[in-house]
């Protein structure tokens, strides 16, 4: 029988924990507000579905090569975490708005190189749902839009908190992006320890 409680546990916890949607999400907020960020966090869903449903797809077909594509894209994505890390190390001490990486386009491509998100579906999909629904396209379907919303909605909970507390952040730009640069480490350090 399948396990709803253990399933949404998963990915309410994965979906809430630091990532690179979350971290831009927050970032963003603070710089321009919740609604003037809401493109980029619409870009983010978009993208994010489209992913859980390839993801979906290419773990159902593929599911006997994923022990052998896991380290591979473990290491690519800790590799990019650790780049987003830097760069936001070694930003600026103030927060400036730059409406260039920030709209909808730049969201919904940033799911495409976001290795969370491809973990996410194939732990979710491996794990919890493919032993009770292989095969059924329809169960399928919903669950990876699932997933997509459920990630959807703790991006705007970051974005949230990023702008409620935009003046701090502006007051403490330096002390923000080391506490950034140190989670994003901490999410590339983690993918080696799920």
């Amino acid at each position: 029988m399948f396990s709803w409680f253990s399933f949404l546990t998963y990915a309410i916890v994965t979906a809430v924990t630091p990532g690179p949607n979350n971290i831009m999400s927050m970032s963003n907020a603070s710089r321009k507000g919740f609604h003037r960020a809401l493109p980029f966090n619409l870009g983010i869903w978009a993208g994010f579905s489209i992913v859980m449903i390839l993801c979906t797809i290419f773990c159902s077909m593929l599911s006997a090569l994923i022990p052998k594509i896991k380290m591979p894209m473990l290491v690519i994505g800790a590799v990019y975490m650790l780049y987003l890390a830097w760069e936001t190390l070694r930003s600026s001490d103030s927060i400036k708005e730059n409406h260039s990486h920030d709209g909808f386009l730049s969201g919904l491509f940033l799911q495409f190189i976001n290795p969370k998100i491809y973990i996410y579906c194939i732990m979710s999909m491996e794990a919890y749902i493919l032993p009770f629904y292989s095969g059924q396209f329809l169960p399928l379907f919903g669950f990876a839009m699932l997933l997509a919303f459920i990630g959807f909605v703790f991006t705007l909970c970051w974005s949230a908190f990023g702008s409620a507390f935009k003046w701090l952040f502006s007051k403490h730009a330096k002390l923000v992006n080391t506490i950034m640069a140190v989670l994003l480490v901490y999410c590339a350090a983690s993918l080696f320890f799920t």
